[in-house]
């Protein structure tokens, strides 16, 4: 943790810290952090994949994933509600069945409630203001229904039919919602809902592909990550080397 003035908190106690990478970080509203990785244990204490720090730096002790997920998640996301949404490669959450993306209780605990299956990797959650949540990733169906590269669940992780997609694409890996509804997505798709868009395009709100944001041929490889500006200039990273 940095101070304000960028220094470094050494009263944030990370003691041994993590015994190998850590891929996602999210904050509570009582400034607990989230973490996911490689890692299987933090301070010498073993967790795996996901644990919980204290404010202080401390590993909490009362979030429980029990065994966790058996591979790392790559994007964690805190409901109002304090529940937790985990997206990645993982197939069990504690010894059970649970593909690519899970909710878990404020303990740690999988949401039993929450039973979505996605048919490949969560890059991306978001969770909107109606409380809906927003996924990217590579799926191509959602609990068996042909959904490709983003869908909108309703809060209890049902697909909702209204997200009008099309036929969407493959290879989604980031989403960012302007403030006016529509969204930009990246990652390594060439084309979405059979129209070419190389590893860039903007939905509109009602999740229909945005024609005006003109593209042109794109990016010439894969985006990671994508920054909304206050004026909807959009900043792009990633490997590519001409736009």
């Amino acid at each position: 943790r940095l101070n304000s003035d960028w220094t470094l908190d050494t009263a944030f106690a990370t003691g041994t810290g993590a015994d190998s990478s850590i891929y996602s970080v999210a904050l509570q509203s009582d400034n607990k952090v989230i973490i996911s990785g490689y890692f299987s244990n933090i301070h010498g204490i073993s967790t795996k994949y996901i644990a919980r720090l204290n404010a202080d730096g401390s590993l909490d002790g009362s979030f429980n994933p029990g065994l966790g997920p058996d591979s790392y998640a790559r994007v964690i996301t805190v409901q109002s509600d304090g529940k937790i949404i985990i997206g990645g490669d993982f197939g069990t959450y504690n010894g059970m069945s649970q593909e690519y993306l899970a909710r878990l209780n404020q303990d740690g605990s999988l949401d039993l409630a929450f039973r979505t299956t996605p048919n490949s990797s969560v890059y991306d959650i978001k969770v909107i203001g109606n409380g809906k949540i927003i996924i990217a990733g590579n799926f191509s169906t959602i609990n068996g229904i042909t959904k490709s590269g983003v869908a909108l669940l309703n809060t209890d992780g049902t697909l909702d039919a209204t997200y009008n997609t099309g036929s969407g694409s493959w290879g989604v890996r980031v989403i960012a919602i302007q403030s006016d509804g529509k969204s930009i997505i990246g990652g390594s798709f060439t084309t979405f809902s059979g129209l070419t868009r190389n590893r860039v395009a903007r939905l509109n709100s009602d999740w229909t592909l945005d024609t005006a944001f003109a593209t042109g041929t794109g990016a010439d490889s894969s985006i990671y990550s994508v920054a909304l500006q206050s004026d909807n200039k959009v900043i792009i990273s990633g490997y590519f080397s001409n736009i």
